[in-house]
């Protein structure tokens, strides 16, 4: 029998880091536990499970990921104001906002959707709703702990 490798709906259990530009650390399992997940299910971002696909167990996988091939571009008109009357809706109780917090509103289709606090008045607030990593170079490295 072959050894297993990794496909598009392997259950592994891996180690992995992403590291941003300036070189720090965005997450980085190797220093704590792995992470168990199910690949096709979207739990992952597919632009990691891609470079993981066909790994073997104990096998170590990396590569550079530009925004494109990563969480796209940062779009200027994803930078959007949000009225007080809105913000205080997708809100349990009266909230203390402030700069960076990431908020997360309901769509009239009943997803959910989230943005990053730039600035905010009494009237209301400019929400950046680009996924955090959009429009930066990721460095992506993996080892696959177990293929299950």
């Amino acid at each position: 029998m072959s050894e297993p490798t990794v496909s598009s709906d392997s259950f592994l259990t891996i180690n992995y880091r992403l590291t941003l530009p300036g070189g720090e650390d965005y997450i980085n399992t190797f220093d704590d536990r792995p992470a168990t997940m199910q690949l096709g299910s979207g739990q992952f971002a597919p632009c990691f499970e891609k470079v993981l696909l066909g790994a073997k167990v104990g096998e170590k996988r990396s590569a550079v990921l530009s925004p494109k091939d990563a969480f796209g571009e940062h779009k200027p008109e994803l930078i959007q104001w949000v009225g007080m009357d809105v913000l205080l809706a997708n809100t349990d109780e009266v909230p203390e906002f402030a700069p960076g917090d990431m908020i997360e509103f309901n769509a009239p289709s009943g997803a959910q959707y989230a943005g990053v606090l730039q600035s905010i008045n009494e009237e209301g607030a400019w929400f950046d709703f680009n996924h955090p990593l959009a429009g930066k170079q990721l460095s992506f490295e993996a080892e696959i702990i177990a293929i299950l």
